[in-house]
């Protein structure tokens, strides 16, 4: 209970500061994914994948998902 009304005290008066168009691009961006997609793939495979996705610096699951928007602009 301490903690909780010292928090609340601590923010009375307090102003939320206003969001900034980048601080609203960033937001969107980080909307929570609601859908899954499961396939199966050689562990192999799927292991160089990642290690290249890490050497890249960037994600398996952000490639994926930037190869799935590239071929629905393609072929949607």
């Amino acid at each position: 209970m301490y903690i909780h009304c010292f928090y609340v005290l601590s923010r009375i008066g307090a102003e939320k500061p206003a969001m900034s168009d980048d601080d609203s691009k960033k937001k969107k961006k980080k909307e929570k994914k609601d859908g899954q997609l499961v396939l199966r793939l050689d562990k192999d495979e799927r292991d160089a994948f990642i290690e290249l996705c890490k050497e890249m610096d960037t994600s398996a699951s952000r490639e994926i998902r930037g190869f799935i928007r590239d071929f629905m602009k393609k072929n949607g």
